[in-house]
């Protein structure tokens, strides 16, 4: 079969740091400050907490193991929109494309920074009020360092991500600190308290796992992609697994299980105990960061997808168009931020939260099922990567994944049934844009 060829017109700058820091920036957000309190209160015990964490990461890892082998056959800008193109079809690229700005990136850049407005509004002790404003001003700053070209957004980026890991790293230890004062019991049953089965439980952990991917939207920017995406994928996510196993060890024996259960902010409960008011400001101050690091890179990495949408047909050609000084996809990019602060001041950070994770790790799973077509239909050789225990890990995270979508349209119908609707919308959408193109042959 004849191969696309790769998306030359960007530059090739991102190295294996830069690549090893969006994998982690694109998955640390704000969801490990606030979802092991939830996780806590649905299983019965601090073994079984940890191990649901060790699981979800072991899980995570192996999508991640998928996508770089999808990275290493296809390195180039775009991502899952060129896998499931490829795979099933102009109109399954188009759904997800269509998802992907109405829904998964711009839900989630907005549920986030509406994390951040909410944090450094505490910091800086502003009024209610100024929360949204401060989303949209948060994420019009992110779009702004990334009109002048990939370095500068990558170099922001690296220092996000290394503030982030230095303000988890104070907070884990200070709640071991803590551990060694109180000797809360680590692994102790909390007889209040039952497991409720994995989906339950497995859901906001998760959906802190949630990101791996956006890196192979910016594969056309990798340097030596095929040799550096799996490396950058297996030691972000390396870096994720351990990081995520430290910070629930480290509330777990500061607060202990039934404390973390009762917790709506873990993190800033572990440093106030030790560090007073002041280490509530300091732990905000780092998820802030942490939020706005996340922020950045789903902003970054979805404009690639729009672009390569434009450039291909299935959306505005306009949009389609890269910076011709700085190769970046800045109309793509302004798009997909003005639909993120249009939803950040409009929902509420838990609607918008729902909408986001269901679609992210529905299209996730689809994204890995092109696997099994690419794996016949592909025989490109060499390769620089290929998933390991094929096809056992592809279907192992299918598998799970349609569990966790299946138990998120149970316990969250409304939500998730939105989220549905907004994908089904898609089809009229995209019989129409053909239609229409039809019509207009010189366009």
């Amino acid at each position: 079969m004849s191969q696309p060829a790769t998306d030359e017109t960007y530059v090739r700058r991102l190295g294996m740091r830069d690549a090893a820091m969006i994998v982690v920036g694109g998955i640390i957000g704000g969801g490990i400050f606030l979802n092991p309190g939830i996780a806590a209160q649905r299983t019965a015990s601090g073994l079984s907490l940890l191990l649901m964490w060790a699981a979800a990461g072991l899980l995570t890892l192996v999508g991640a193991l998928c996508y770089a082998e999808l990275g290493a056959r296809r390195p180039q800008a775009g991502g899952s929109y060129v896998y499931l193109r490829e795979a099933f079809g102009p109109m399954a690229g188009f759904l997800f494309g269509w998802t992907m700005l109405l829904v998964i990136y711009s839900g989630s850049t907005a549920a986030v920074a509406t994390v951040f407005a909410s944090y450094a509004s505490a910091v800086f002790g502003l009024a209610p009020g100024m929360i949204r404003p401060l989303a949209a001003a948060a994420l019009v700053f992110v779009a702004a360092i990334n009109l002048f070209g990939l370095r500068l957004g990558a170099q922001i980026q690296n220092l996000f991500t290394l503030l982030k890991l230095a303000a988890i790293a104070i907070l884990i230890v200070a709640g071991l600190y803590l551990a060694s004062r109180h000797h809360q019991p680590l692994l102790a049953v909390d007889p209040a308290r039952a497991d409720v089965g994995f989906m339950g439980a497995a859901l906001p952990v998760l959906f802190a796992y949630s990101g791996f991917t956006y890196l192979n939207n910016l594969a056309g920017e990798v340097h030596q992609p095929q040799r550096t995406l799996p490396r950058a994928m297996l030691i972000g996510m390396l870096i994720v697994v351990a990081v995520y196993t430290l910070v629930n060890t480290a509330y777990l024996a500061a607060l202990g299980h039934a404390g973390l259960a009762a917790s709506h902010t873990p993190a800033a409960d572990v440093m106030a105990r030790l560090f007073g008011p002041a280490g509530s400001q300091l732990i905000a101050i780092g998820i802030a960061i942490s939020t706005l690091g996340f922020c950045n890179i789903t902003l970054v990495a979805g404009a690639r997808v729009l672009q390569v949408m434009g450039r291909d047909g299935l959306f505005f050609t306009s949009i389609g168009q890269l910076d011709p000084r700085h190769r970046t996809p800045n109309r793509a990019l302004l798009l997909l931020t003005g639909w993120s602060i249009v939803l950040a001041v409009s929902g509420s950070y838990g609607q918008l939260l729902d909408y986001a994770t269901f679609g992210d790790w529905l299209a996730c799973a689809l994204g890995i099922a092109t696997l099994f077509w690419y794996r016949r239909h592909d025989r490109q050789q060499p390769l620089s990567f290929r998933v390991p225990a094929y096809p056992w890990l592809p279907l192992l995270f299918i598998v799970c994944i349609a569990g966790v979508v299946a138990e998120t349209l149970y316990s969250r119908p409304r939500d998730s049934g939105i989220g549905v609707l907004i994908i089904l919308a898609g089809i009229p959408a995209y019989l129409g844009w053909q239609a229409w193109t039809r019509r207009r042959p010189g366009r």
